[in-house]
């Protein structure tokens, strides 16, 4: 059985890696209703005194 060199199974590894975790973001944003977490929290507004 021939086997790969070292550098092609490094490669293939970051590859899959890679793709697992853009699959898993993907299915996320999904399922979450494709709202961004944050998204629904109030601006903060802070009034100052002018000085006059």
């Amino acid at each position: 059985m021939a086997q790969s060199g070292n550098g092609s199974n490094t490669t293939l590894g970051f590859i899959v890696g890679a793709l697992v975790v853009v699959v898993a973001g993907l299915v996320w944003f999904i399922f979450s209703g494709g709202d961004v977490p944050g998204a629904d929290e109030p601006e903060i507004q802070i009034d100052l005194p002018n000085g006059n």
